[in-house]
């Protein structure tokens, strides 16, 4: 253990608990950071919808009504596409043996992939139901998903989860818990890369920052597609490099697999977050080929976007 590493807060994964009599009620930092987020979230697309100048004469994608009806879909898509990607990419030995616990999210295991999976299906579903165009849609949610990963990263960090490797930084944290102090090849307590921050500022932060840059300064919302490909493409890359220095999910790690990859061809690894990000970066660059070709009908070649004075 590094002798300038940091000990862990002192906060636990419980904001607050009231004993009700017949059950107790619990508010949790991670359920606190998707309502917040989502609050949030809301409240930025609805402020974008209502910026005519960001649209130009097409007009937004949607009314701030039909926006508080699709809040409904996204935060169902979140909570199913979350939990079974999590069941099916990460755990499905398991869940097959104990399918009663599929539905048990109290209990823990969220997947971010699947989350956005579950998102796209339900915007697919929206854009079909309700006529709405999609690309641009996608694109305001896109804006917006960046607040709820700072949130959930925070959450993480909070929890004493999803910790990083060893190291010997002088950022590194010592997390609770025996498993988290246990580290091959290290006497006395373990100091660890401090991951989740990571991602809460790549993933949250940065690309946050760049996202509403790129709708409020570039006139991004003048080529659909162009604000989802740098989503995908940004959250992609930022996940795959704090990967490197993740600890490696239980289930993938074995005697022959001490980094846990989930595939491995000769000397290259992946693990299971950086598969899922392969394709992400993908698609997401060739939103933005894609988007950079092409302007929204009633758009001009000029900023539409340009600060008032």
């Amino acid at each position: 253990m590094t002798p300038l590493a940091i000990s862990f807060p002192g906060i636990g994964p419980d904001i607050f608990s009231i004993d009700l009599g017949v059950f107790t009620f619990t508010l949790r930092w991670y359920a606190m950071a998707y309502i917040v987020g989502i609050l949030l979230g809301w409240w930025l697309c609805r402020r974008a919808v209502l910026t005519p100048r960001l649209w130009g004469s097409a007009g937004a994608p949607v009314t701030a009504a039909q926006l508080e009806d699709l809040a409904t879909w996204i935060v169902l898509g979140v909570i199913l596409g979350g939990r079974l990607g999590f069941v099916l990419f990460y755990q499905p030995t398991y869940y097959l043996a104990n399918p009663a616990e599929i539905l048990m999210v109290w209990q823990g295991g969220m997947s971010f992939h699947g989350g956005m999976l579950g998102v796209a299906s339900a915007l697919v579903l929206f854009h079909w139901r309700r006529d709405v165009p999609l690309m641009p849609l996608a694109d305001l949610l896109a804006l917006a998903t960046p607040i709820g990963l700072f949130l959930g990263r925070l959450a993480n960090f909070v929890n004493g989860e999803l910790w990083g490797r060893s190291t010997d930084l002088p950022w590194a944290v010592i997390f609770p818990g025996a498993a988290a102090q246990d580290c091959p090849g290290v006497a006395g307590l373990c100091a660890r890369h401090p991951s989740q921050l990571y991602e809460a500022a790549l993933e949250g932060a940065v690309l946050g920052a760049v996202l509403l840059w790129l709708a409020w300064r570039r006139g991004a919302f003048a080529r659909p597609g162009l604000l989802t490909g740098v989503f995908l493409a940004g959250y992609g890359t930022a996940r795959a490099v704090v990967e490197l220095v993740r600890q490696p999910d239980a289930q993938f790690v074995a005697p022959g697999n001490p980094l846990g990859y989930a595939v491995q061809l000769g000397e290259v690894g992946l693990t299971m977050g950086q598969v899922l990000s392969v394709p992400m970066v993908a698609a997401g660059l060739w939103l933005v080929m894609r988007a950079v070709r092409h302007l929204a009908p009633g758009m001009g070649e000029t900023n539409p976007q340009s600060p008032r004075t």
